[in-house]
């Protein structure tokens, strides 16, 4: 009986010597991970979180236990959570058993700041299969996303004036299209190029052309409405886009005419361009007089692509510079020609 004692004992010590080694292995890969291993109940509140989150966020642990997990999260991301809540239920409801979800939100700091976290997340559940919390992993992703937003920059924005580039110029306007033809609505494209443009380049150097640019794209952006999509197409050629105009043909004529001199009139307002000369000195305030040659082209979405309306747009914008400048030219669709609508 002693010796059976013994051996009872003996066990019941390796046991516990294997039990601490577990927990000893298993408090390193939580502790040391970067990543932030976190567990929450059915209601969503956190039952524990590791020691990487205070590294990532700033908050010790005592201050998120018991905490639902929106607390984390800023008003878009707790949208995509409950999204994805949402989303399971309703596949789990048809009989699909999901697994885990993965999905990119922002994550709030203890000082304030914003960072982003990828985040996998999977159900904890019962032996009847009911769900009774949730288990995952967040990792940071700020960078990643920053160099993501980065790249769709530089494909979709002019890097000078921080606007739509060509293409997605050409993107919009397909849509656009799309969107005249289902609403049975019109819209209009404007082609816009400077006219005295490089005399400033010439005058003062690239730099003050790149300044009258800017100032070129804010000014147009203050004319147009927040649906309206404003590109760079090239140096000093522009576009405006008016997707959403009425559906009467002559009534969005009028529309676009008067938005169309209402860019013409701003930009032939005097442009104050600061200048540094070479060796440092002092900047000097140069002003330049700047109009624009712009056409005006309509469109209903049917029989159009996108290349053939901005060609119509171009060409009558050279007819504008041919009738003298700083004026509007539209181009009428059933002769294929343009004549001046707008002028001085």
């Amino acid at each position: 009986m002693k010796e059976q004692n013994q051996t009872l004992q003996r066990l019941l010590e390796e046991h516990i010597r294997t039990l601490e080694k577990k927990e000893t292995l298993y408090r390193q890969l939580t502790e040391d991970a970067e990543d932030v291993l976190w567990q929450t109940n059915s209601q969503l509140r956190i039952t524990y979180i590791s020691p990487a989150d205070e590294r990532l966020r700033g908050f010790k642990a005592e201050e998120v236990l018991g905490k639902h997990i929106f607390e984390i999260f800023t008003d878009e991301g707790i949208a995509i959570v409950q999204e994805k809540i949402q989303a399971r239920a309703l596949a789990e409801a048809s009989g699909t058993t999901t697994l885990s979800s993965i999905f990119e939100v922002q994550h709030r700091c203890k000082d304030g700041r914003l960072i982003w976290g990828e985040v996998v997340a999977k159900p904890d559940r019962d032996a009847q299969g009911t769900i009774i919390g949730y288990h995952g992993i967040t990792r940071e992703t700020t960078q990643r996303k920053l160099l993501q937003d980065q790249v769709h920059d530089l494909a979709f924005y002019d890097p000078l004036t921080q606007l739509a580039n060509r293409r997605l110029l050409i993107d919009h306007l397909t849509q656009a299209l799309l969107s005249c033809q289902r609403q049975r609505s019109q819209g209009a494209l404007l082609f816009l190029d400077l006219d005295n443009f490089k005399s400033l380049n010439d005058a003062h150097g690239h730099g003050a052309g790149d300044l009258l640019l800017i100032e070129v794209a804010q000014r147009l952006k203050t004319c147009v409405r927040a649906i309206d999509t404003v590109a760079r197409f090239g140096g000093d050629e522009f576009v405006v886009l008016l997707g959403v105009l009425s559906n009467e043909a002559s009534e969005a004529a009028t529309q676009a005419g008067a938005i169309a001199e209402k860019i013409r009139a701003s930009l032939a307002q005097p442009y104050q361009i600061s200048i540094t000369p070479a060796h440092q000195q002092p900047p000097t305030t140069v002003e330049h007089r700047c109009s624009a040659s712009i056409g005006l082209v309509l469109f209903d979405g049917n029989d159009t692509v996108p290349n053939q309306i901005i060609d119509q747009a171009d060409a009558a914008m050279y007819q504008a510079k041919k009738d003298g400048r700083n004026r509007v030219c539209v181009h009428s669709t059933g002769a294929g020609t343009t004549e001046t609508k707008h002028g001085r």
